[in-house]
């Protein structure tokens, strides 16, 4: 039996991997769908087409700094491990809105949510498991100005790395990274840290994650036509949530190919951090 879970899956491409996942896997099978609206998640395990795995709604606000730990905790309980872990909430923003007043919720969810989910789920995971952050090309230092490179390679624990992303909030919040060397998007940032948080992990457990044909790995779908990402570009020729899901459920699912471990990938191809 395979356990999948899935964060941020209410909608796009969240509900794309669990969609994706259902028709992949076995009726034996179960996929978890999160979010942190009962609502939409109920509306969105009623959205995905049956005859496959059996998709069950949980609710998880990754930004609740004790959810993702309740939630593994369940997991464990019920089924003794879980199979793949996708970490894909994130909160979404405009060009209009403005970082300092959305930058504490922006980390708690993208930043912070995210390493408590690695906490969380990297300790349940089956042999042949896969734990994969959702992230993007904008996460590698070549986005950002040299002088900063060091807040994200010198980090040795998910901890340091919280630390860096704590101290580029407080600085957002005060007009220091304004005034210095931060990109003013802050996506750039925050997705460095990011692929900086797996790297981190998958430094601590390479050698016994690839004796077990584990996977921990950031990945980066590219352009996707959302009504998000419509906000900042013309994504009218992109993929769809759907299209760009099968790249990331081929990693989830085909066999380890070790060099994708701890790094950034995508479409199976690793993209340098440095």
């Amino acid at each position: 039996m395979t356990i999948a879970l899935v964060t941020g899956a209410t909608q796009g491409l969240g509900l794309a991997l669990v969609e994706g996942l259902a028709q992949r896997l076995r009726p034996t099978d179960t996929v978890y769908l999160t979010g942190r609206d009962a609502e939409k998640v109920a509306a969105a395990v009623q959205h995905v087409p049956g005859n496959g795995a059996e998709v069950r709604g949980e609710l998880l606000d990754v930004a609740d700094p004790g959810a993702a730990a309740k939630l593994a905790a369940q997991l464990e309980e019920r089924h003794g491990g879980v199979d793949i872990v996708f970490g894909n909430a994130v909160m979404r923003v405009g060009p209009r809105d403005d970082p300092p007043a959305f930058i504490d919720t922006y980390t708690e969810v993208n930043n912070f949510g995210t390493t408590r989910l690695l906490r969380a789920f990297a300790p349940l995971l089956n042999d042949n498991g896969r734990l994969i952050v959702v992230a993007s090309s904008l996460g590698t230092l070549r986005q950002l100005a040299p002088v900063l490179h060091r807040r994200f390679t010198e980090p040795s624990s998910l901890d340091e790395v919280d630390e860096q992303i704590a101290h580029w909030r407080d600085e957002v919040k005060d007009g220091r990274a304004r005034a210095g060397a931060w990109p003013g998007f802050a996506n750039i940032p925050s997705k460095i840290g990011q692929v900086a948080a797996v790297r981190v992990l998958a430094q601590e457990r390479r050698e016994t994650d690839l004796a077990r044909g584990v996977l921990v790995a950031a990945v980066c779908p590219g352009m996707i036509n959302t009504p998000t990402s419509a906000l900042w570009w013309d994504v009218s020729t992109a993929p769809t949530p759907a299209q760009a899901a099968t790249a990331l459920l081929d990693l989830a699912l085909d066999p380890l190919e070790p060099r994708h471990y701890g790094e950034l990938v995508r479409h199976g191809e690793v993209v340098p951090f440095s």
